[in-house]
This record gives structure tokens, sequence and C-alpha cells, in this order.
């Protein structure tokens, strides 16, 4: 997709209505499935995933406050999805001021806008609203009405595989729970389905995976499902607010010192990484428990080597998670930075090679191979024997070349002459 399309498709999908679970779920993954093959997977209620359990299947049709004197329309959903507390029960019932404040959020530090406001495994009814709007509604009382329930239905989730040449696995995963959102995370799915297509146009060397999942339940639920396959999954990135104008951010692994770390860091801030103003300026933050499902994927009994790629970070901007994040908070040009961006991600990961020593027990004995002495014609005899000494003992079918390159500062063409010599001494193996 160029950028006109990438923008087109966020406007496609930014009116839908999307929880955890329900039809707007449903909705935006057949739009995503005419654009490329996903196959939509449902898990019914009360399945037992992990810690967790899937939640009731939530229906939600309009919520309304009028004044009960006058009968004015104070707030309508039909006008912003956000102006009702996502996952919300029903209600119908006439409430004072002081009752109405209990099940109100607003924001009156940004007065304007109307918040994101969820929940999930918390049953009540709620809504939200410009806080600006709220001081003229008087004392009451209101006439509050919610319709919406829910029932015994199922979760759903996307996913899509992509052979490659090698079965080791890249994942790349986005949520798709939040409504009227664009940037976080309309710009994600777009992006999500742009990678793939350009990745199912090549002739990828690693299998790529790509998920679309409800947020921290989706995932949660892709993991128990999955939990067994999980040894053929090498690296990967969850993808969220990528159309902002803020440079961009990689949020990463919990060691920080896994081989995407590197290439990350490679992209974004070294020798050559973009030089557009957004990379120019990027940021490489270390792990915290907090954030989107990079927490699940690199949960102590997983530990995935996921890290998070974004622009700005959730909560550093006055449009997170509240109306001011719409469809003029995103540009086309951003989102197509960002499209460049991860598909020079993807070719660099798909060059990525990680090898195995085939003599690990002791360090083999280089001289009769030929390969202690000065060998051809290296300008460095020993700074080739150092790189020969340094593959021989990272390589443990981990680490890529890129992250042993960092770890040794060797030369790139003596890394890769002594790679050579040990390939064609049988000392070593691409995993």
């Amino acid at each position: 997709m160029n950028a006109d399309e990438l923008f087109g498709f966020s406007q496609t999908l930014y009116p839908i209505l999307r929880s955890i679970t329900g039809r707007g779920v449903r909705e935006s993954l057949a739009l995503i499935r005419e654009k490329i093959p996903i196959t939509i997977h449902s898990v019914p209620t009360g399945t037992q995933v992990l810690d967790w359990a899937v939640p009731e299947e939530w229906s939600f049709d309009r919520a309304t406050i009028r004044h009960a004197s006058t009968g004015e329309l104070l707030l309508d959903s039909a006008d912003n999805h956000l102006s009702a507390l996502n996952y919300t029960g029903p209600v119908k019932q006439r409430v004072t001021r002081e009752e109405l404040n209990q099940h109100l959020h607003t924001l009156p530090e940004n007065p304007d806008a109307i918040p994101y406001r969820t929940s999930y495994y918390n049953r009540t009814w709620g809504f939200c609203a410009r806080h600006s709007d709220t001081l003229t509604w008087g004392d009451g009382p209101f006439d509050v009405q919610i319709d919406a329930h829910h029932f015994d239905g199922e979760l759903n989730y996307g996913e899509l595989v992509i052979p490659g040449d090698n079965c080791a696995e890249i994942i790349i995963s986005t949520h798709i729970c939040h409504p009227a959102l664009a940037n976080d995370n309309v710009s994600g799915m777009v992006l999500t389905t742009a990678l793939a297509q350009h990745i199912a146009r090549s002739k990828p060397y690693y299998t790529w995976r790509f998920l679309f999942v409800p947020g921290t339940i989706g995932a949660i639920t892709w993991l128990a499902q999955n939990r067994a396959s999980l040894d053929n999954i090498i690296g990967g990135l969850v993808l969220t607010g990528l159309g902002d104008r803020s440079p961009f951010t990689y949020k990463k692994t919990p060691d920080g010192n896994q081989w995407i770390d590197f290439l990350m860091g490679d992209l974004l801030t070294g020798e050559n990484a973009n030089t557009s103003q957004s990379a120019t300026d990027a940021r490489l933050v270390d792990f915290d428990p907090y954030g989107y499902d990079e927490r699940q994927y690199c949960s102590p009994g997983f530990r995935l080597p996921m890290g998070r790629f974004t622009r700005a970070v959730h909560g550093t901007l006055a449009q997170y998670h509240t109306s001011d994040d719409n469809l003029d908070f995103i540009t086309p040009e951003t989102l197509f930075e960002s499209l460049e961006f991860l598909t020079a991600f993807a070719a660099r990961t798909n060059s990525e090679r990680f090898y195995c020593n085939q003599a690990p027990t002791g360090e083999p004995q280089l001289g009769k191979r030929g390969l202690y002495g000065h060998v051809g014609a290296s300008p460095d005899p020993d700074g080739f024997r150092t790189a020969l000494l340094w593959l021989l003992n990272a390589c443990d079918g981990q680490q890529s070349l890129t992250q042993i390159q960092h770890r040794t500062a060797s030369d790139p063409t003596l890394l890769t002459q002594a790679l050579n010599a040990l390939l064609d001494a049988g000392l070593l193996k691409e995993r």
C-alpha cells in the first residue's frame, strides 16, 4: 500500500466499534482478510487460557444521557464510540448528579477530549464525556440508558503464516480491540497488514507469523493455544502507535541483549539508520513490564525475544486514549514512513543468520585445519584469528552475526572471512 492507501484503510477501520470481543472485532478482521488471507480463530467463552478465562462476548447498541426535566439529549454514543465505557453493562434509570458522577469519566486536565476507558473485568456501567460539556449539564436529575449485554459467545483473533525457506519464525503482533483511536491502534492494524502484503510478495528466508489479537486476553489466548510450538520463534515485534509525527521508539526485550535488539539499534541509531528526521531522533528504551502485549510474549514462562516498535510512547502524549487520537492525529506520510522502516527491518531480518559450533566441547584444533597460521591474504592475521575464536565461542545457535559483531567489535570483513573459513572447515553449521 502507498501512503494514500494506508490512510484510506485507516479511514475504513477507524469508525468500527471494537472491544475485546464482539462483532466489531469480527468486522475488522473481515476487512483485513480482504487484503491478506488471515485465518480467523474463534475461542468459546469460558475457555481456560493460562491463568485467565475467555470472557463473555459484548453486544452494544447505544448509550445516552438526557436531562430528565427537559428531555434534552446531553450525550449520545452515536456521536463518538468512546462516549460509552467500553464493555459496559446495561442500565436504564433516573439518577441524581451525584449518582451520575460515580459512573462518569472525564479529563479535567484536557477538558475538550473524551477519555477512552474500559470495564473488562469489573462489571459496571458508565459513560465518558468531555469535561467541558458536563459543566453545562446542571444538577439533574438525568435519564441514563445503555443498550448493551454480555453473553456466552467467543473471542476472535486473526493469524497469517507465510512460510519461508527456514522454519524459524518471526512474529509480528498488533492489538485490534480499541475503538475510535487512530494511532492506538488503527495504525498498528494497517501497518501489520501492509507488512504482511510485502512479505507475501517476497521470498522470505524465515517464516513470518502475523497476529491480530485483542489486547492482553488475545495474546494470552494465542500463547495458551500455541505453547507447545513456540520453540521455532526467534524474534518479533509488537506494533502500535505508528501514525503520529513523533520519532520512532524501540522497546527492548527484557534482557536487552537479543539479536533483535542489536538489529533494531542498527536500523534506528546505527551508521545505516534511516536518515529521516523521525529516525534521526529515534530512541531505544529498556524493557519494563507495563505496556502492550510484549509483556505477555516476554513473560517469564515464555521469554520470547520480542520488542515493541512505536513512535511516541504510550501515555506521553495528550492524545493518548482520548478522542483527540483521531484521523487528524495520523498522516499518510508518517504511516508510509513507518512502513518503509518495517520493510527495511524485514530485509535485514531475512538476511540474519545463526550458526552452531560443530565442535563445541573445548576449542577445536585449528592448526590441523590450516586455520591457525596466516590464512590467505588477510591484512590482519591477528584480527582474523580473533574473529575465528569469537565465532567458535559465540555461535551457539542463539546469537546472530549482527549480535556477535556488536559484542566483539570485530571488523565486518574479517568476521565474514573467518565465518567462511569455519564453514568450509565444517566447524560451523547454520541453525
